[in-house]
């Protein structure tokens, strides 16, 4: 028997063998955005990979995935940027990415080097998917990476937008976040880009508070809690920490589960080998998605009948219910494609 418990955004569901599955909810944003966190590819891992370190590059072809972050930023030395650029451009042209999201994360803004980094991208033969905008401080930045968009991007009848995914990195970057994500929607009604997600830098913002960083992050409860609020609240995706030690299996699933059951939709990744651990916990589980194509039937048969709330393996079930089970379901049909 499923017995569920309500728990901030996300519904825990506890099994007699003593399992426990979490569902993230997704609340809808208030702004006239046409983003949808439901359409967005799946971001359950991004693996940051040195934009000239080819050998690491090449390994890719064996990974399965989701996103790969070819780096220009902390990644890579000062002395190799323009090395960076040179073998990402020749990567993006013939690298075969398969299923694999092609992303790119330039320079800070503030850094003197985005330009450079960013006229470099568009100067590309094959656009990457998405382009990455670190150490985002406020909404003059998201104005700055329009206006490089919208006069630089070379648009056609058939080119799609640069998904937009940028870091939040500081105290005065959380504490305005609203206001940059609004600007981001704002923008990109009309712009070259399409925003799509959130990344939480937590080293950068523990060192911008003075926080020490402990192994069960407690520091960081209280910002990741908001970071998730204001990204769901804005339908984008939301992606955690990364964990440092990478040999730390157990500790890097505790720290996925953690994340999943605060909401957040995906994590950083640093190594290959945490990829499949991160994907694994940040996926439904067979169990997982049972539940959900068999709650959405017996809820249209209800519907049918002209019932609205009814009782689904030991409880009561509403439409917020059904909103999550229809995330599970869509994710998980995503995934097998």
């Amino acid at each position: 028997m499923y017995r569920f418990y309500r728990v901030c955004f996300n519904q825990r569901i506890s099994f007699s063998k003593g399992r426990t599955l979490f569902i993230s909810a997704f609340p809808r944003a208030s702004n006239n955005s046409s983003s949808n966190i439901d359409t967005m590819r799946p971001r359950r891992a991004i693996l940051y990979v040195p934009g000239h370190d080819r050998k690491k590059i090449d390994k890719l072809n064996t990974l399965k995935v989701d996103c790969a972050v070819l780096d220009c930023e902390d990644g890579v030395a000062v002395n190799k940027k323009s090395e960076a650029r040179n073998v990402i451009g020749e990567i993006a042209e013939s690298f075969d990415f398969g299923k694999t999201e092609f992303a790119v994360r330039i320079n800070s803004i503030d850094s003197g080097l985005a330009e450079e980094d960013l006229m470099s991208v568009l100067n590309f033969k094959k656009y990457p998917d998405t382009l990455m905008v670190p150490k985002i401080e406020s909404s003059d930045h998201i104005s700055w990476i329009h206006e490089k968009l919208k006069s630089h991007f070379k648009c056609t009848n058939n080119s799609k937008k640069l998904n937009l995914v940028f870091f939040v990195e500081s105290a005065k970057s959380l504490l305005d976040l609203r206001q940059i994500c609004e600007k981001a929607i704002d923008l990109s009604k009309t712009g070259a880009f399409r925003f799509e997600g959130l990344v939480f830098g937590s080293d950068d913002f523990c060192a911008d508070i003075g926080a020490t960083r402990t192994e069960n992050a407690t520091e960081l409860m209280t910002a990741r809690q908001l970071f998730v609020i204001v990204a769901k609240s804005f339908k984008v995706q939301a992606i955690d920490m990364v964990h440092i030690n990478y040999r730390d299996s157990a500790g890097l699933l505790k720290s996925c589960e953690e994340g999943a059951r605060m909401g957040f939709t995906g994590k950083q990744v640093i190594h290959p080998s945490q990829v499949p651990i991160v994907q694994k916990a940040f996926s439904p589980s067979e169990e997982k998605v049972e539940w959900a194509r068999e709650l959405i039937k017996r809820f249209k048969e209800h519907q049918k009948e002209g019932k609205g709330a009814f009782t689904f393996r030991g409880s009561m079930i509403d439409k917020p219910l059904l909103l999550q089970a229809e995330y599970v379901v869509k994710m998980s049909e995503q995934l097998n494609e």
